[in-house]
């Protein structure tokens, strides 16, 4: 060994104690760290070694000559365990007279303005006296004389104990499954190493205490070492034993998982305390990992989701925190812990709540009410039920998001929307596979980790505007499985990997309209549909719901702003059009805003008292501007080749169209404009067909051979030619605009039409009745002419208000369309006889 020098920089140890032949790191920091990281670079260019006085520092200057006695050693603060330093002046005396030289192993910088020096224990010491100096506290030691052959001789019988001991420890940790290379140092070090060197790393392996290591570091007699060193180590193997006989008696009760849980704790407690866990992360991944496994034996997963988790986990302790199939894996483990594979939030079957939770959110709406009332009381009599899969369809504006929500509330149900509108991803449906870091679960395994239970609604916001069949996938084709009752107890996403069960999951969807959504996906769906509101819906809605709303919103109190009747509805009539409310709501915000602007206006001129709260008709045009909606049908004249037909949007929304028709001198050519479809442009060929064909009995061609429309070119516009207009249900309206336009009788404007017609003149039924009929009121329509086969929907779904201010006529053939809407006199009408002959 080369020769240890007699002085030394003194390096003060807060609770701990450096043996010989032992490793320690020390964390420094600030102009200590810098002193000393250059002296030792220095050393090290002249090839030599930079050695360290390491003294234990006691609690209190009187504790420092009480060591044997255990109770001497108090608990330091909380910031003279993690930093170390020079010593400082008031440490001084608290400094114990014996210590451990030490040799500098490395140094690095572990952060900013951090230093994490390694040094090992070399030799014992005995502090003759400390030497002030600039670079720090100075000690002048002696070192005992090395242990001879006579006084190992002497010892023999504590060697042979205490080696005894040190087997049968090694022995116990091969037993606690610890690495094997961990095993074979030790077992290694037991045949090598000098007794007095083994005793003292052992007492760093083993629980020993501060005061029991501080016995080691001052006494210098082998034998008594030794002694002790055997007492402790007894010590340690009875401890293990009686933690061996506990855990073989409640073997029974824990699982493997555990079992191997409570060992690695115990192997980490070994590494802390021969400082490997210190000097890295392991010991804090080691750890989260432990935790992990903790939260995914508390998920209780399905059997085969448990297998895949315990296999991932053990392939995770393996890899180094580092990699990044690391990073895969955790976020993958962290993904099954989080799920609610078996928790659920209880529901209350409580039905007049519920009743009463959908009565106080939503007016009308009767039929959705009473589905979801048939839902609940059939699990509450049955005691368990499928979720349905419902979608609700209608115009946007008409509560179809609002309405999942209320349904959630009146369930007890967690709520989770999750926006379609726009997904062109299959993975975005079924989760991308673990292939790569940035891999994510799907929108559903998303949501029900969100959630927290297993048996939440899910609301399918825009499912019809899923984009279809890209090079991505069909997003909308991985919807099947998750909305089929018959599949979806077993649902797998690419990420997962692992069936999921979404049989307790309420699905509702929202669509404006069913043309885009795939057939398949439609039939695994209950369809509901919710229709435009009528002024009086909207009326009632605006006085329960938005006023009160936009008030609270705006910062004003109940009462600070008032409208009647008869102002809503203004507002609702010419200054919004449309099948829900989203425009109304908006538009009444803005009266509000108006409000809150004069009573702002007029409390900083002191005169608050001057404000008034109601909102008068004439004040509209002020706050919102010029009507922008006019009833013009009621207002146009009435001109032949002009009729008002019936139209219904793809969003849901119904509305009113006009079809106008001319002629003019040419070779009997149709022409057609307004950005019509194909089906619309069919109708208008059918349409002047029929008229062509029975020009004579419609008493506009002299004789049956004559054609109409010889010298005549006939133009067909249907107004708005920036929308693209198409279906099957204007071909009355063309041929009453072309009989008007060559017999000269008129259509009046307060009088609407639809319905498709056939060559030979048969009236065939439509969709979206309900739309039409309630948008033509909005328009100030009094007559609508129909199929007579839509009676039926008339009667179920129009509301009792419209019914009473519009005459319906349902027809059977084409004849009645015109009967009853070309205004003829009685002595120019047409006789039943003159066309009954040709139907």
């Amino acid at each position: 060994m080369a020769t240890l020098p007699d002085t030394m920089l003194v390096i003060p140890l807060y609770n701990k104690v450096l043996l010989p032949s032992v490793v320690m790191k020390l964390t420094m920091r600030g102009r200590d760290a810098i002193a000393l990281t250059r002296k030792h670079r220095r050393m090290s260019d002249q090839r030599k070694t930079t050695y360290l006085a390491c003294i234990p520092l006691s609690a209190s200057p009187e504790d420092k000559n009480a060591t044997l006695q255990p109770s001497t050693m108090t608990e330091l603060p909380d910031d003279m365990k993690e930093q170390q330093g020079f010593v400082k002046d008031e440490e001084k005396d608290r400094l114990y007279t014996h210590g451990c030289a030490a040799r500098i192993v490395r140094i690095q910088r572990s952060g900013l303005g951090v230093f994490s020096v390694f040094i090992e224990g070399v030799a014992r010491f005995h502090v003759e006296k400390y030497i002030e100096d600039t670079a720090g506290l100075i000690a002048k030691v002696s070192y005992p004389p090395a242990e001879g052959k006579e006084a190992l001789e002497q010892a023999k019988d504590e060697i042979i104990a205490f080696k005894a001991l040190v087997r049968e420890f090694t022995t116990k940790m091969r037993d606690l499954q610890l690495p094997d290379t961990l095993i074979q140092q030790l077992s290694k070090l037991v045949d090598t190493l000098s007794p007095a060197v083994l005793a003292d790393l052992m007492m760093s392996v083993i629980e020993t205490s501060f005061d029991e290591k501080l016995f080691m570091l001052s006494t210098m007699d082998v034998k008594e070492r030794l002694a002790k060193a055997s007492e402790w180590m007894a010590r340690q193997l009875h401890v293990l034993k009686i933690s061996e006989q506990i855990h073989s008696s409640i073997e029974g009760k824990l699982s493997k998982k555990q079992r191997e849980f409570y060992l690695r704790q115990q192997l980490e407690a070994i590494k802390q305390e021969l400082g490997e866990s210190d000097g890295n992360s392991g010991g804090k991944d080691e750890d989260d990992i432990g935790q992990l496994g903790r939260r995914l034996e508390e998920a209780d997963l399905p059997k085969e989701a448990a297998t895949v988790a315990q296999r991932e986990l053990k392939r995770i302790k393996k890899l180094q925190p580092s990699s990044s199939e690391w990073s895969v894996l955790r976020n993958y483990l962290e993904l099954m812990a989080d799920l609610p594979w078996s928790k659920k939030s209880e529901e209350v079957l409580d039905i007049p709540r519920a009743k009463q939770q959908l009565e106080e959110d939503h007016f009308g709406l009767d039929h959705v009410k009473k589905r979801i009332i048939e839902y609940l009381s059939v699990i509450k009599i049955k005691g368990d039920l499928k979720a349905p899969i419902i979608c609700f369809v209608g115009p946007p504006g008409v509560g179809k998001t609002s309405l999942g929500r209320s349904i959630a509330a009146a369930l007890s149900r967690e709520f989770h929307r999750v926006s379609l509108g726009g997904v062109r991803d299959e993975a975005d449906m079924r989760g991308h596979r673990r292939t790569y870091v940035g891999a994510m679960p799907g929108l559903i395994i998303q949501g029900l980790r969100k959630c927290g239970v297993n048996n939440p609604l899910f609301l399918l916001d825009e499912i019809d505007k899923l984009v279809h069949s890209t090079h991505y996938g069909d997003p909308a084709a991985a919807l099947l499985e998750v909305l089929d009752p018959e599949q979806n107890n077993t649902f797998s996403d690419h990420y997962l990997n692992v069936p999921f069960d979404l049989s307790n999951v309420l699905f509702i969807a929202t669509a404006n309209s069913l043309d885009t959504i795939p057939e398949p996906l439609l039939d695994r769906m209950e369809l509901i549909h919710l229709n435009g509101y009528t002024f009086e819906e909207k009326l009632h809605i605006a006085r329960s719901h938005l006023l009160p709303k936009q008030v609270r919103a705006h910062g004003l109190e109940e009462g600070q702003v008032t409208m009647e009747d008869h102002v809503l509805l203004k507002m609702a009539e010419n200054y919004t059009r449309e099948s829900g409310v989203r425009s109304f709501e908006r538009t009444i915000a803005a009266v509000v805003r108006a409000k809150c602007v004069e009573l702002a206006d007029l409390r900083d001129q002191g005169k608050e008292d001057e404000y008034i709260a109601q909102v008068k008709l004439d004040d509209l045009e002020s706050i919102l501007g010029i009507a922008i909606f006019e009833k013009e049908v009621a207002e146009r004249d009435s001109v032949p080749g002009v009729v008002t037909g019936l139209a219904y949007s793809g969003s849901g929304n119904g509305g009113i169209l006009f079809v106008e028709s001319t002629k003019m001198p040419g070779k009997g050519d149709l022409q057609l404009t307004g950005s019509l479809g194909e089906v619309i442009k069919e109708s208008a060929q059918i349409a002047l067909s029929w008229v062509k064909a029975h020009a004579h009995e419609l008493k506009i061609a002299a004789t049956q051979q004559v054609n109409i429309v010889e010298h005549y070119d006939v133009h067909i516009h249907v107004p708005g030619g920036a929308v693209p207009k198409d279906g099957p249900s204007a071909g009355v309206t063309l041929v009453c605009s072309l009989v008007s336009l060559f017999s000269g009788y008129y259509v009046p404007t307060t009088t609407a039409m639809t319905g498709e017609v056939s060559l030979r003149g048969q009236v065939l039924p439509v969709g979206g009745i309900k739309e039409k009929v309630i948008s033509a009121h909005r328009a100030g329509i009094r007559k609508i002419i129909m199929p007579y086969r839509n009676r039926k929907d008339v009667e179920a779904d129009v509301p009792d208000r419209v019914k009473e201010d519009i005459e319906f006529v349902y027809a059977k053939n084409i004849w009645d369309v015109l009967e009853a809407a070309l205004i003829i006199s009685d002595n120019e009408r047409w006789t039943t006889r003159s066309y009954e002959s040709h139907l």
